[in-house]
């Protein structure tokens, strides 16, 4: 399929803060693929651990892995709920592309596939280059979901559907019904605020929020939760506990925390960060479930777009994202933070 467009436009890392914009030929999409025209991304801090050289990545490469864009063209590409794609649709699209073939794929596992290729990871001189949202365009390859974004929720939420929001819903499915159900939230980033407005939606009747940023804790507040310093503790128990601070001491907390019956969804331990103990009898006696989520299912895409449609409690989107700043302005973006703002909305 053709295109009218100009050539693409990549602003290429090359390590630390340099960010070269790189200018190379729209690529054509082949069968199942759809070249998306990127209107906006969004800084997810695994992006800023890359480059402050706390998290390893290919390099040179196209980071940013939430984004939303306009389809330019495709060939075949569909849905995750099975609707052909079509020029000017405007889309989200999931952080894994998947083989579907693999044993992985085949038990519905597909973000952990054994060829898995991720969205802001891969190598600029390899096969896919324009992987990433950084970019004014990003090639959407078969085995990556895709799901289309209603006009009302604007183009910084719907980047955080990528990754931020598709995982809270995944973590969300692993702690099961949370009706009625009393639930301690650990650490208050940006997934940490979406699971605690996300569980006061599905009918939480206690929400216990805690994060050591007091500005942090306030907009959880906002959004229905009691919230409390870790150094105060969670009072009592709980039925589920979501941990997203990736410190073994907030997994500890949340394992400490948990009742009779209780779940613990683990998301933020994403990098080695020490060992916990854990009691095998504590575990058995109690019926207790200790379990971990990392990226997410096709579905829970649709699901986090889906929320952001609704949000039901108003999530203060003006005090979690900051910018507009322009693409090329990502070097300042990445050496300047703001660590008041929990996303920065990045424009084309």
């Amino acid at each position: 399929m053709t295109h009218d467009e100009p050539g693409a436009t990549a602003w290429v890392w090359h390590g630390g803060t340099d960010f070269r914009p790189t200018e190379f030929p729209l690529p054509s999409p082949g069968p199942g693929e759809t070249l998306v025209r990127i209107t906006a991304a969004t800084v997810c801090g695994s992006d800023r651990h890359t480059v402050s050289g706390r998290r390893s990545a290919a390099c040179p490469s196209v980071l940013g892995h939430e984004g939303v864009g306009v389809v330019v063209s495709t060939r075949g590409g569909r849905t995750v709920d099975g609707m052909p794609l079509a020029p000017g649709a405007r889309v989200v699209f999931g952080v894994t592309r998947a083989c579907g073939e693999c044993a992985l794929c085949q038990r519905g596992l597909s973000a952990k596939c054994e060829s898995v290729q991720k969205v802001g990871h891969e190598p600029f001189d390899g096969e896919w280059p324009l992987s990433g949202t950084y970019a004014s365009h990003i090639l959407l390859r078969p085995g990556q979901a895709v799901v289309t974004v209603p006009p009302e929720v604007t183009d910084g939420p719907a980047a955080t559907a990528g990754c931020a929001v598709a995982t809270v819903m995944a973590m969300l499915e692993r702690a099961g019904d949370l009706s009625g159900r009393r639930v301690l939230v650990n650490g208050l980033g940006m997934l940490g605020l979406v699971a605690v407005a996300a569980a006061r939606e599905r009918g939480a009747d206690h929400v216990l929020a805690l994060d050591f940023n007091s500005e942090r804790r306030a907009l959880a507040h906002r959004l229905g939760a009691v919230a409390a310093s870790p150094a105060e503790g969670a009072t009592g128990t709980v039925d589920v506990a979501l941990e997203l601070s990736g410190a073994p001491s907030g997994v500890s907390t949340c394992l400490a925390a948990l009742g009779i019956g209780g779940t613990a969804v683990l998301a933020g331990s994403v990098a080695p960060a020490g060992a916990v103990d854990v009691d095998p009898e504590w575990i058995v006696r109690g019926w207790r479930t200790i379990t971990g989520v990392h990226n997410y299912e096709p579905r829970h895409l649709q699901q986090a777009v889906d929320f952001l449609t609704r949000d039901p409690h108003g999530l203060p989107w003006e005090e979690i994202i900051g910018g507009p700043v322009p693409v090329g302005q990502l070097a300042h973006e990445f050496s300047g933070h703001d660590p008041g703002r929990l996303r920065t909305m990045v424009v084309m």
